[in-house]
Protein backbone atom coordinates (compact mmCIF):
# COMPACT_ATOMS: atom_id res chain seq x y z
CA UNK A 1 0.00 0.00 0.00
CA UNK A 2 1.28 3.52 -0.81
CA UNK A 3 2.14 5.51 2.06
CA UNK A 4 0.93 9.15 2.34
CA UNK A 5 2.38 11.77 4.58
CA UNK A 6 0.47 14.61 6.31
CA UNK A 7 2.99 17.43 5.89
CA UNK A 8 5.17 18.58 3.49
CA UNK A 9 7.88 18.24 6.29
CA UNK A 10 7.03 14.98 6.94
CA UNK A 11 7.25 13.96 3.09
CA UNK A 12 10.52 15.69 2.70
CA UNK A 13 12.56 13.55 5.97
CA UNK A 14 10.73 10.32 4.41
CA UNK A 15 12.16 11.83 1.07
CA UNK A 16 15.91 12.22 2.73
CA UNK A 17 15.38 8.69 4.65
CA UNK A 18 14.91 6.79 1.35
CA UNK A 19 17.67 8.76 -0.49
CA UNK A 20 20.17 7.83 1.97
CA UNK A 21 18.86 3.97 2.15
CA UNK A 22 19.44 4.01 -1.78
CA UNK A 23 22.63 5.27 -1.50
CA UNK A 24 24.10 2.53 1.32
CA UNK A 25 21.73 -0.41 -0.34
CA UNK A 26 19.19 -1.85 -1.70
CA UNK A 27 15.70 0.05 -1.84
CA UNK A 28 14.02 -1.18 1.45
CA UNK A 29 11.16 0.72 1.17
CA UNK A 30 8.04 1.25 -1.11
CA UNK A 31 8.19 4.40 -3.69
CA UNK A 32 6.99 7.45 -1.78
CA UNK A 33 3.90 9.15 -2.65
CA UNK A 34 2.72 12.85 -0.77
CA UNK A 35 -0.31 13.26 -0.15
CA UNK A 36 -3.09 14.96 -2.06
CA UNK A 37 -4.01 18.06 -0.59
CA UNK A 38 -7.20 19.35 -2.57
CA UNK A 39 -6.80 22.85 -3.14
CA UNK A 40 -9.28 25.49 -0.89
CA UNK A 41 -11.35 26.61 -3.68
CA UNK A 42 -12.44 22.85 -3.63
CA UNK A 43 -14.97 23.19 -1.20
CA UNK A 44 -15.89 27.27 0.72
CA UNK A 45 -16.30 25.44 4.02
CA UNK A 46 -13.39 23.48 4.31
CA UNK A 47 -11.21 24.91 6.57
CA UNK A 48 -8.72 25.76 4.46
CA UNK A 49 -11.39 27.30 2.09
CA UNK A 50 -12.47 29.42 5.17
CA UNK A 51 -9.36 30.47 5.89
CA UNK A 52 -8.89 31.72 1.87
CA UNK A 53 -12.50 33.18 2.75
CA UNK A 54 -11.12 35.37 6.04
CA UNK A 55 -9.47 38.01 3.91
CA UNK A 56 -9.28 41.61 5.76
CA UNK A 57 -12.05 43.27 3.16
CA UNK A 58 -14.66 40.35 4.03
CA UNK A 59 -17.75 41.47 5.29
CA UNK A 60 -18.45 40.88 9.03
CA UNK A 61 -21.42 38.63 8.35
CA UNK A 62 -19.65 36.73 6.46
CA UNK A 63 -16.62 36.45 9.09
CA UNK A 64 -19.06 35.50 11.95
CA UNK A 65 -20.52 32.96 10.04
CA UNK A 66 -17.22 31.34 9.29
CA UNK A 67 -16.31 31.64 12.86
CA UNK A 68 -19.35 29.94 14.06
CA UNK A 69 -19.18 27.46 11.42
CA UNK A 70 -16.11 26.47 13.06
CA UNK A 71 -17.54 26.20 16.24
CA UNK A 72 -20.29 23.79 15.47
CA UNK A 73 -21.16 21.21 17.64
CA UNK A 74 -22.07 18.57 14.99
CA UNK A 75 -19.46 19.32 12.29
CA UNK A 76 -17.55 22.17 13.25
CA UNK A 77 -13.36 21.58 13.12
CA UNK A 78 -13.01 22.95 16.64
CA UNK A 79 -15.46 20.76 18.36
CA UNK A 80 -13.69 17.85 16.09
CA UNK A 81 -10.33 18.34 17.29
CA UNK A 82 -11.41 19.24 21.07
CA UNK A 83 -12.94 15.50 20.85
CA UNK A 84 -9.95 13.73 19.19
CA UNK A 85 -7.77 15.46 22.08
CA UNK A 86 -10.27 13.83 24.94
CA UNK A 87 -9.87 10.74 23.31
CA UNK A 88 -6.30 10.67 23.27
CA UNK A 89 -6.77 11.79 26.87
CA UNK A 90 -8.64 8.65 27.60
CA UNK A 91 -6.31 6.77 25.81
CA UNK A 92 -3.51 7.50 28.14
CA UNK A 93 -5.78 7.79 30.93
CA UNK A 94 -6.38 4.22 30.39
CA UNK A 95 -2.43 3.21 31.03
CA UNK A 96 -2.50 4.90 34.30
CA UNK A 97 -0.35 3.28 36.70
CA UNK A 98 -0.18 4.14 40.30
CA UNK A 99 1.71 0.93 41.43
CA UNK A 100 5.28 1.89 39.38
CA UNK A 101 7.67 2.46 41.66
CA UNK A 102 9.32 5.14 40.07
CA UNK A 103 7.57 8.63 41.66
CA UNK A 104 7.12 9.76 37.85
CA UNK A 105 4.40 8.29 36.27
CA UNK A 106 4.84 8.67 32.57
CA UNK A 107 1.36 7.97 31.49
CA UNK A 108 -0.04 10.56 34.46
CA UNK A 109 1.94 13.21 32.62
CA UNK A 110 1.02 12.45 29.62
CA UNK A 111 -2.82 12.50 30.93
CA UNK A 112 -2.46 15.56 32.66
CA UNK A 113 -0.91 17.18 29.42
CA UNK A 114 -3.68 16.47 27.10
CA UNK A 115 -6.38 17.26 29.82
CA UNK A 116 -4.40 20.64 30.21
CA UNK A 117 -4.66 21.20 26.22
CA UNK A 118 -8.56 19.96 25.77
CA UNK A 119 -9.53 22.39 28.92
CA UNK A 120 -7.67 25.05 26.53
CA UNK A 121 -9.60 23.71 23.22
CA UNK A 122 -12.76 24.05 25.47
CA UNK A 123 -12.31 27.48 26.66
CA UNK A 124 -11.35 28.64 22.98
CA UNK A 125 -14.79 27.41 21.95
CA UNK A 126 -16.84 29.07 24.48
CA UNK A 127 -14.55 32.45 23.31
CA UNK A 128 -15.09 32.21 19.62
CA UNK A 129 -19.12 31.19 20.44
CA UNK A 130 -19.50 34.53 22.51
CA UNK A 131 -17.22 36.92 20.20
CA UNK A 132 -19.54 35.56 17.32
CA UNK A 133 -22.05 38.87 17.92
CA UNK A 134 -19.41 40.59 18.33
CA UNK A 135 -17.86 40.05 14.84
CA UNK A 136 -21.05 41.03 13.08
CA UNK A 137 -21.30 44.24 14.20
CA UNK A 138 -18.25 45.29 13.24
CA UNK A 139 -17.96 48.04 10.69
CA UNK A 140 -17.25 46.55 6.90
CA UNK A 141 -14.46 48.84 6.24
CA UNK A 142 -11.40 48.72 7.82
CA UNK A 143 -9.39 51.95 9.29
CA UNK A 144 -6.60 54.11 8.96
CA UNK A 145 -3.63 51.36 8.17
CA UNK A 146 -1.81 53.48 10.60
CA UNK A 147 -3.67 52.37 13.19
CA UNK A 148 -2.88 48.31 12.35
CA UNK A 149 0.73 49.03 13.29
CA UNK A 150 -0.17 49.05 16.99
CA UNK A 151 -0.88 45.56 17.44
CA UNK A 152 0.84 42.32 15.81
CA UNK A 153 -0.06 40.31 12.90
CA UNK A 154 -0.95 36.79 13.92
CA UNK A 155 -1.83 35.38 10.63
CA UNK A 156 1.68 34.24 10.09
CA UNK A 157 1.57 30.81 7.96
CA UNK A 158 0.25 31.03 4.45
CA UNK A 159 -2.05 28.09 2.85
CA UNK A 160 -0.12 25.00 1.84
CA UNK A 161 -0.63 25.66 -1.95
CA UNK A 162 0.10 29.16 -1.96
CA UNK A 163 2.90 28.01 -0.70
CA UNK A 164 3.68 25.15 -3.15
CA UNK A 165 3.28 27.46 -6.05
CA UNK A 166 -0.53 27.77 -6.83
CA UNK A 167 -1.08 31.09 -6.05
CA UNK A 168 -3.53 32.95 -3.80
CA UNK A 169 -7.20 31.87 -3.64
CA UNK A 170 -9.62 34.37 -5.95
CA UNK A 171 -11.15 35.32 -2.29
CA UNK A 172 -14.60 36.71 -4.14
CA UNK A 173 -14.98 33.60 -6.32
CA UNK A 174 -15.17 31.91 -3.06
CA UNK A 175 -17.36 33.40 -1.23
CA UNK A 176 -19.69 33.28 -4.35
CA UNK A 177 -19.23 29.69 -4.32
CA UNK A 178 -20.19 29.82 -0.83
CA UNK A 179 -23.39 31.88 -1.32
CA UNK A 180 -24.62 29.02 -3.54
CA UNK A 181 -22.93 25.88 -1.45
CA UNK A 182 -25.00 23.87 1.99
CA UNK A 183 -23.08 24.86 4.81
CA UNK A 184 -22.15 21.71 6.53
CA UNK A 185 -23.56 23.37 10.22
CA UNK A 186 -26.96 23.45 8.35
CA UNK A 187 -26.68 20.28 6.80
CA UNK A 188 -25.34 18.39 10.14
CA UNK A 189 -28.69 20.08 12.13
CA UNK A 190 -31.19 19.17 9.07
CA UNK A 191 -29.48 15.41 9.49
CA UNK A 192 -30.04 15.90 13.39
CA UNK A 193 -33.48 16.72 13.24
CA UNK A 194 -36.16 14.14 13.73
CA UNK A 195 -37.76 12.79 10.56
CA UNK A 196 -41.70 13.14 9.53
CA UNK A 197 -43.75 11.89 12.40
CA UNK A 198 -46.29 9.63 11.49
CA UNK A 199 -48.51 10.90 14.78
CA UNK A 200 -47.02 14.51 14.16
CA UNK A 201 -50.40 16.96 13.48
CA UNK A 202 -50.66 17.48 9.21
CA UNK A 203 -48.91 21.10 8.14
CA UNK A 204 -50.79 24.12 8.16
CA UNK A 205 -52.43 25.78 5.19
CA UNK A 206 -50.28 28.03 2.89
CA UNK A 207 -51.17 30.65 4.33
CA UNK A 208 -50.22 29.65 8.19
CA UNK A 209 -46.88 30.64 9.87
CA UNK A 210 -45.71 28.62 12.26
CA UNK A 211 -44.44 29.36 15.75
CA UNK A 212 -40.25 29.90 15.09
CA UNK A 213 -37.99 28.67 17.96
CA UNK A 214 -35.01 30.40 18.08
CA UNK A 215 -31.53 28.74 19.22
CA UNK A 216 -27.93 29.85 20.15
Amino acid sequence: MPEHYSSIGEAVGAAMRHNIALAHGPQAEPPLQVRYFPPPAADPYSLPGMIARLEVTADPGEVAAIVEETTGALVGPLPQLTELVAASADWARARLDFDYPDPYVAAFDLWTRLASVHSMLVYAQEELEAVVGDIAEMPAETSDPRHHDMVQVKRTRELLHDVMGHGPCDAETMRQQAAVSPSPRAAARRTASPGADPGAPPAGPPGATPAASHRR
